[in-house]
């Protein structure tokens, strides 16, 4: 029967692990996560928030006269390029220190294997190509502490793309604390942009609709997909990984800049021109922040990424607004509030979702107790004839059963 399994112990029928049992094991892996882990989650969290809250500083300060006098593509292929130098000297440093025995990482044929199995990564990449495009977009028409907002909204996505791809289950707390995410966005994007200003020569609202939903799911799909693509090879070496996705990237940022050549000329096929030490602080800031990223998606999450990123809001408003002069109004005051109190409930443990008995295991307890029982039964059985038996033997009853 389609579905089913036979226990190798008591030959009963059990019902096979399906998705909702492949989507328990993150969370039982997280239950019997090491010391070791949880540091490396504190770590990650911290050199995220510091990491993300000032990229959008960057982006600002790297504008001349409220442009950009370089190509944001360019940038973006300088960052892969950079990303891909240090997976490369990452992966020969760990091929350098492998143990005895250990499949060669440099060898050609376990290049070629792994190539084969994560080509799943070139769809992240291109999603990623797409989204580091829409971030200088983004940062023309919207202040620093406005755009990290904004970016919190890919929480709440990002959750419904896991239910429904990875099958990752959360609480009706945790569904709250989502809610209440989107409650403390709400208000601090209140009165954000003044009346009339235009985007890209579209009013005011309909750009603010159509790049805020362009911004939000892209990079959401990506992150998604590039934790399933990640996890799914997991014995494979990160650094590996990391080679062939920043790869991808770098390929589709360089088609992009020949497209953009092609439309707008020759002339327009300059990589290094406009780049100030802004940019080159901001290429490997990017760069930094990439590579980070893949440890989250391999080794934690994409919520925890994701919300530690929310927490780098309150750094991004406060600095913006000491070397910007942007105003601190209320609604951002209580917009993070929020904020905060969404994410100490998402990740409260009275927030965790209790894993309920799968099918199969309740066939097989109700097996082992049927067994169980027959072994009592038959046990109980032993015991009252041991008794009978006893009791025909009795002093008190040993008489002839003839006359004599």
């Amino acid at each position: 029967m389609s579905g089913m399994m036979e226990c190798s112990v008591c030959h009963s029928k059990l019902v096979s692990p399906g998705s909702k049992t492949v989507a328990r094991a993150y969370d039982q892996h997280r239950n019997k996560i090491s010391s070791k882990y949880r540091a490396l989650n504190v770590l990650l969290v911290v050199g995220d928030c510091v990491l993300v809250g000032l990229q959008p500083i960057l982006v600002y300060m790297s504008k001349v006269d409220g442009s950009f006098k370089f190509s944001p593509i360019s940038v973006n292929f300088l960052t892969e390029a950079a990303k891909v130098l240090f997976a490369v000297v990452m992966l020969v440093f760990q091929a350098r220190h492998q143990k005895v025995g250990e499949k060669p990482l440099l060898s050609l044929s376990t290049f070629v294997q792994a190539a084969r199995n994560n080509v799943l990564l070139a769809v992240p990449a291109l999603l990623y190509a797409i989204n580091n495009y829409l971030k200088f977009i983004m940062q023309l028409y919207f202040n620093p502490a406005t755009v990290k907002m904004l970016s919190n909204l890919k929480v709440l996505v990002i959750a419904v793309l896991l239910k429904f791809i990875m099958r990752r289950r959360f609480s009706i707390i945790q569904w709250e604390a989502l809610a209440l995410l989107l409650i403390g966005i709400s208000v601090n994007q209140l009165r954000s942009l003044p009346e009339g200003t235009t985007a890209m020569g579209l009013h005011v609202a309909t750009g603010v609709y159509i790049y805020t939903l362009i911004f939000v799911t892209v990079p959401s799909l990506a992150s998604v997909y590039n934790e399933y693509a990640l996890k799914s090879q997991f014995d494979t070496s990160i650094y590996l990984q990391n080679l062939f996705l920043y790869g991808y990237g770098a390929i589709f940022n360089l088609l992009g800049i020949v497209i953009t050549a092609i439309f707008k000329g020759p002339s327009s096929f300059h990589i290094l021109e406009g780049h100030s030490r802004a940019t080159m602080f901001l290429i490997c800031n990017n760069a930094a922040q990439g590579i980070l990223s893949s440890f989250f998606f391999k080794y934690a999450d994409t919520i925890l990424k994701k919300y530690s990123s929310t927490v780098a809001t309150i750094f991004t408003g406060f600095a913006s607004a000491a070397l910007f002069g942007h105003t601190l109004t209320i609604n951002f005051i209580l917009g993070i509030s929020i904020v905060f109190i969404s994410m100490h409930q998402f990740f409260s443990s009275l927030s965790k979702v209790k894993d309920e008995p799968q099918n199969g295991k309740i066939e097989l307890m109700d097996a082992q107790n049927s067994i169980r029982s027959k072994d009592m039964s038959f046990i109980n059985m032993a015991a009252g004839a041991n008794d009978d038996a006893s009791h025909r033997i009795g002093s008190e009853d040993r008489q002839p059963l003839l006359p004599t």
